[in-house]
């Protein structure tokens, strides 16, 4: 053999010498695994101890044949090279261009991961497999996806050639414990006396919409302030792929769109899930993302008696959050500006806009209550507003400062909290 060639053949039904060692053992343990049936990873498991054991003449080490072992599971039951950055908890988005380059976030920053899948056809395999298990479909057809992970990371995937250097994947991961408002003050995301008011406003029944650009937080913070919500309400979450982690709430049902596909399954949008929520009883609805037409619908139920409800939107500021649910809601009706703009003021109640600053840290930058409507214009009280002060050791410092009181009180003092707010 000649130094440096890697190891493993087949010969005379033992592994020899040739080719790449885990992928040899992987060819094996699929040869031998039963198709007619459901393994359970147990079994995976012993069947790669097996081959792994008619390996000993080529005498692989015992850290070579463990790395083997975890290897060729991840390839057959995992996401492949992945899996090892979707267990790291502290990575927080992992991005794929292609089969030969892998990017993850850790800690706020970007690094290229030193793996890559062995070909184009893995990478293939390893999206079907997501998708599959998310019970969506991905092709030429529909090249582009939303689905998740089943410990509810938000995935997207778009195939090449629309993608041109190869497929893509950007996984989008939560943590396992759903993040709570103490874990945001840990984080300095906001200070302690707003989130002793968001917790009254939620628990008072007001309707609130999260703003703020890509990877700013907003799922993080709408999970944070369910996490206000009674107990004893009924709870109706809709989703295009289900991200909310919500906790305590015994009354709780998840929906979940669906895209049509080849197979007559026809489209279930945000929409008519929104439209049949209103007829399951709910004390709140929460839209996790609202993007098109369905902000007409979500408006209609904050208007219609369902106080307390939330839901999140791509925009640059609180303003900018309201003109684009003007355009969203043209998107689904032609209605006059002003009917629009009515519709708004009298459904929503507190805007809240979150920022992701320079140095990758995401906070809280203002809280507006809507103040009615002037000279057909929504007029906007500011509540809080982020200040920076400047910068330590590469962090942005600053603070949050009270700019305004709550001006509608009706529902703080129906609740019995107005006592709480000078």
């Amino acid at each position: 053999m000649e130094k440096g060639s890697k190891k493993v053949c087949v010969g005379e039904g033992r592994i020899g010498i040739k080719t790449d060692y885990a992928e040899e053992i992987r060819r094996h343990v699929l040869a031998q695994m039963d198709v007619s049936r459901e393994m359970p990873d147990e079994e995976i498991w012993e069947l790669i101890d097996e081959v792994i054991a008619q390996s000993r003449q080529c005498r692989p080490s015992l850290r070579e044949r463990e790395a083997a072992r975890e290897q060729v599971f991840h390839a057959l039951r995992g996401l492949d090279v992945l899996q090892e950055l979707i267990e790291d908890e502290q990575i927080t988005e992992i991005m794929v261009n292609g089969h030969e380059q892998v990017f993850y976030e850790k800690s706020g920053q970007l690094f290229r991961w030193d793996k890559q899948f062995s070909s184009k056809e893995k990478l293939e395999d390893v999206i079907q497999s997501i998708v599959a298990a998310g019970n969506r479909m991905v092709n030429e057809a529909a090249p582009i996806v939303d689905t998740r992970l089943r410990d509810g990371s938000r995935v997207n995937i778009v195939l090449a050639p629309i993608a041109i250097d190869g497929s893509v994947i950007t996984i989008r991961k939560f943590p396992k414990k759903p993040m709570q408002m103490e874990d945001l003050l840990a984080f300095g995301s906001m200070s302690k006396e707003m989130a002793e008011d968001l917790r009254d406003l939620v628990r008072a029944g007001y309707n609130m919409f999260v703003s703020g650009g890509t990877g700013s937080g907003k799922t993080t913070a709408l999970n944070a302030l369910s996490g206000f919500i009674p107990c004893t309400e009924r709870v109706i979450t809709i989703e295009d792929s289900a991200e909310l982690q919500l906790t305590g709430i015994a009354n709780l049902v998840r929906l979940e769109s669906r895209i049509a596909n080849l197979e007559n399954v026809s489209q279930i949008s945000i929409r008519q899930l929104i439209k049949t929520a209103l007829r399951m009883r709910p004390d709140r609805i929460i839209v996790g993302e609202c993007r098109g037409a369905e902000a007409l619908d979500m408006l209609q139920a904050m208007n219609t008696g369902h106080d307390g409800s939330l839901s999140t939107g791509h925009a640059n500021s609180c303003r900018d959050m309201l003109r684009r649910l003007e355009t969203m809601v043209l998107m689904g009706m032609e209605l006059p500006v002003s009917a629009i703009r009515s519709q708004i003021a009298s459904g929503i109640d507190i805007l809240i806009h979150l920022g992701r600053l320079r140095d990758r840290s995401r906070k809280v930058l203002d809280i507006m209550e809507i103040d009615d409507m002037q000279q057909g214009e929504i007029q906007l009280h500011p509540l809080y507003h982020f200040v920076e002060t400047g910068e330590k050791e590469g962090r942005i410092t600053g603070e949050w400062q009270k700019v305004g009181v709550l001006k509608n009180r009706e529902k703080l003092a129906a609740a019995g909290l107005e006592g709480h707010h000078a």
